[in-house]
């Protein structure tokens, strides 16, 4: 409510100064701004139920959510737009905050059912709960920690907005890119591998747990480096694929990809945080994130102005100085997780991650060069042509190294994919 009332002073000193010298932009934005904020309570909502369902081992709801705000905003796309302009995106950003929220509503229901659980005999905040109290002291550092992530979008935002234009929108759609790839990898390793890091931890199960999390880090960069890869190579044919047409045309496809060059380098360290953050988190300790993350913050505020300065003064666009600051903030954050892991555990049997991460970079180096000769040879093919048969060429290829190394998480997939088709 107090952003939505000043939603104008939000904008103007904090948000995006740089709209404030075109004022009908800057009042579209704080429009947009307004219906916006509906999302934040529904989001908040319906994160609070991905919770209960992921510590009752449900997840495939939960994993199926991001996809469906997605839908909301391709409804919003295609049929509010047409009547309400732009202001068709922003209700369709709040339409998807919907389908994220209430999809969950039945598998919550049943949950309750089942458990013989009375929804009216609960108590919303019971201060004399000992397990609540708990909660509340653990969730506090967890919010800074997530303040601290919107902090660094807000710097991003407000030196993008004082750069050529288009250069914030060419910032969203490449991070956004580049967040459901990890999202699609990293965040459903880790929150499916997150009941079974709390079990371990409870149970004092330390070699179980230094275990678990090497084959969980094994299986991200397993997965991850592919994707930053295809990324990087596809990244114009990928964004002409989805965004060019209208007013979106080959500059803008230009300032999108080049973001998302910058910011798919990153992938690997975004999904090798995911997976750590999560382990502290199972050991109670939302603390150390924090305290790492707002440092690799302070160090992405340096990164962006010095690297967005390197960039203009070599020619090239600014924007993706700061994609690549966030990337190698978040690559420097991984690594000190990693490290305070480590000496926390014991050990995270590194030796067993290098082993797998070798042949995975020299796939991935291989996948990339096959993805390179692919666009030389077929430059005048259609967009959906390149891209489609793009990541069917990167997966062989990939995935074809990788089985001839017998590198045993192919055999794990195979496997249990056999077992799912027999059933």
């Amino acid at each position: 409510m107090l952003i939505a009332l000043f939603a104008p002073q939000v904008v103007r000193f904090a948000l995006a100064p740089g709209l404030a010298a075109d004022p009908k932009l800057f009042a579209l934005t704080v429009s947009l701004l307004r219906i916006q904020l509906i999302s934040a309570v529904l989001f908040g909502l319906g994160g609070l139920i991905v919770g209960i369902l992921n510590a009752h081992q449900i997840f495939l709801i939960p994993a199926l959510t991001p996809a469906l705000y997605q839908l909301g905003i391709i409804f919003g796309v295609i049929f509010l737009v047409p009547s309400l302009g732009i202001y068709g995106l922003a209700w369709g950003v709040v339409i998807g905050a919907v389908f994220y929220l209430f999809v969950q509503f039945p598998q919550l229901f049943r949950l309750i059912s089942n458990l013989q659980f009375p929804i009216t005999s609960y108590q919303f905040l019971d201060f004399h709960d000992a397990n609540f109290r708990q909660v509340m002291l653990l969730m506090g550092p967890r919010l800074l920690g997530v303040a601290v992530v919107q902090l660094n979008f807000w710097v991003n935002t407000w030196l993008a907005s004082q750069m050529a234009g288009g250069s914030v929108t060419g910032l969203y759609y490449g991070f956004s890119l580049m967040l459901m790839a990890q999202a699609a990898i990293a965040q459903s390793v880790a929150i499916a591998a997150m009941p079974t890091f709390s079990a371990q931890h409870a149970l004092g199960q330390k070699d179980e747990m230094r275990s678990s999390l090497a084959s969980s880090l094994r299986g991200v960069i397993l997965l991850a480096l592919p994707a930053s890869v295809g990324l990087i190579v596809l990244r114009e044919p990928i964004v002409s694929l989805l965004y060019q047409r209208g007013e979106f045309d080959g500059r803008s496809v230009q300032i999108v990809a080049w973001a998302l060059l910058w910011y798919a380098a990153g992938l690997v360290g975004h999904s090798i945080m995911e997976v750590l953050t999560r382990a502290f988190y199972a050991r109670h300790d939302t603390k150390t994130p924090v305290i790492i993350g707002t440092a690799a913050m302070l160090l992405n505020v340096v990164f962006s102005v010095s690297f967005s300065r390197l960039f203009e003064s070599i020619g090239w666009m600014p924007h993706g100085g700061l994609a690549l600051a966030n990337s190698l903030a978040t690559a420097l954050e991984a690594a000190a997780l990693f490290v305070t892991m480590r000496k926390r555990l014991n050990g995270i049997e590194g030796g067993y991650i290098l082993r797998g991460a070798i042949p995975f970079a020299a796939a991935g180096l291989v996948m990339g060069l096959s993805l390179l000769g692919w666009l030389a040879f077929g430059k005048l093919l259609s967009v959906w042509i390149l891209v489609l048969a793009g990541v069917a060429i990167g997966a062989v290829v990939y995935f074809g190294i990788l089985f001839a190394l017998r590198v045993p998480e192919l055999s794990y997939i195979a496997n249990g994919v056999m077992r799912r088709l027999k059933k």
